[in-house]
C-alpha cells in the first residue's frame, strides 16, 4: 500500500509517509492506493470515514455516485482506458478503476486500489503552485482531479471514433463476415463506457448544486464545469452507437443485397433450364414402333433441330431477362 500526506500551507507545501505527523491545519490531501487494513483503517479513524464508502472502492459492480456524511462528503468516480483485450488479439475492451474522494471542510482523501495517472500528474503539478490550494480549499483540488478523470474520457471516446472510422470505410468498401463482429465489440465499448457516464454525470450534478457544504459556493461553478463536460460526454456515446447501428444497418443492407443478387442469378439459370429440361424430357421417351411415335424420331435432322431450337428458347429467355434488368 502506498500511503502520501500533503499538506498545502501558506509557508509551502510538506509531505508525510506517516499519517500521525501530518497536521489538518491548513489543508492536507491524503494519497492512498492499495488497500492494507493497517493503513486504511487509520485513515478510517483519522478522518471519520465510513467503511461502506471503502467497500464501495474495492467494489467491481459500484456505480459512480456521491454521498454524503456528518464530517465528509464521499464522490466515487471511475477512470476508463480502452486496452487490449487478452484472449483476443487486436481487440480492445474499456476497463475501469473506481477512485475513491472523501471531501472534508479542509482536507481531502483520495482513495483508489491501483495507481492512477491522472492524480499522480496533478500531484505533481499543485506542488509548485501551492499558494492556490491554500486560497482555493481542498474542494477546489478535488475538482481539479475529477476534472482530470473527466478529460480522459475524451482521450477515450477519440479512440473509439478512429475505430468506428475504421470499420465505416470497411463497410462501404469490402464487407466481410468479421465486420459484424467488430462492430459489436465498439458498440460493447460504448455500452461500458455509458455505464460510468451517466451515474457520473448526475453524481457531478449534485456537487454543482450548492447542497454540499464540503464544496464552497465560489467553487461550485467548476462542478458545473464538470457536469458540462459530462454532458458532452454522454452525448459523444449516443452520437457514437448512432453511428455504429448505422454501419451495422449499412452491412447487413450490403449481406441482403449480395444474397437478393445471388438468388436472382439462381432463379434465371433455373427458369431458363426449366423449358430446356421438358424439351429434353419429351424427346427423352423413345416409344419407336407405335402408331403414336413422334416423327421427328426417323428425322435425319431430328437432333440438331432440337438443339437448335432449345439454344433459340434460352437465348430468347436471356434477352428478356436482360431487357427486364434481371442480369
Amino acid at each position: 500500500m502506498s500511503l502520501t500526506a500533503t499538506v498545502y500551507t501558506a509557508d509551502g507545501i510538506e509531505q508525510y509517509e506517516d499519517l500521525d505527523l501530518a497536521t489538518t491545519s491548513e489543508g492536507t490531501w491524503e494519497q492512498t492506493r492499495d488497500g492494507e487494513s493497517t493503513e486504511l483503517q487509520a485513515i478510517r479513524d483519522r478522518f471519520e470515514i465510513h467503511q461502506l464508502a471503502i467497500e464501495d472502492i474495492f467494489g467491481e459492480q459500484t456505480r459512480p455516485k456521491t454521498e454524503e456524511y456528518e464530517t465528509h462528503t464521499f464522490v466515487l468516480m471511475k477512470t476508463t482506458e480502452l486496452s487490449q483485450r487478452e484472449e483476443i488479439e487486436f481487440r480492445k475492451e474499456v476497463r475501469t478503476h473506481p477512485v475513491g474522494f472523501f471531501i472534508g471542510e479542509d482536507w481531502l482523501v483520495t482513495l483508489s486500489p491501483t495507481d492512477v495517472e491522472a492524480i499522480d500528474s496533478m500531484a505533481a503539478r499543485w506542488a509548485t503552485h501551492e499558494e492556490r490550494m491554500v486560497e482555493r480549499g481542498t474542494d477546489f483540488l478535488a475538482y481539479r482531479l475529477i476534472d482530470a478523470i473527466v478529460d480522459d474520457y475524451f482521450t477515450v471516446l477519440d479512440e473509439i471514433e478512429d475505430d468506428i472510422e475504421t470499420v465505416e470505410e470497411r463497410v462501404l468498401a469490402d464487407p466481410d463476415p468479421h465486420m459484424l463482429e467488430d462492430l459489436n465489440d465498439v458498440r460493447r465499448d460504448l455500452l461500458a463506457f455509458r455505464k460510468v457516464a451517466w451515474p457520473a454525470r448526475e453524481s457531478i450534478a449534485y456537487l454543482s448544486r450548492g447542497d454540499i457544504p464540503q464544496v464552497a459556493d465560489k467553487n461550485e461553478k467548476y462542478f458545473r464545469d464538470v457536469y458540462d463536460h459530462l454532458v458532452q460526454v454522454v452525448d459523444l456515446i449516443e452520437t457514437y452507437r448512432d453511428l455504429t447501428g448505422g454501419s451495422r444497418d449499412i452491412y447487413l443492407n450490403a449481406v441482403s443485397q449480395s444474397t437478393n443478387e445471388v438468388m436472382k442469378t439462381l432463379t434465371v439459370v433455373a427458369t431458363i433450364f426449366i423449358p430446356l429440361t421438358f424439351v429434353a424430357g419429351v424427346y427423352g421417351m423413345n416409344f419407336a414402333d407405335t402408331p403414336f411415335a413422334m416423327p421427328e424420331l426417323s428425322w435425319t435432322y431430328g437432333y440438331p433441330a432440337t438443339m437448335l431450337g432449345m439454344a433459340l428458347l434460352g437465348g430468347i429467355m436471356l434477352l428478356h431477362f436482360r431487357r427486364q434488368d434481371w442480369l
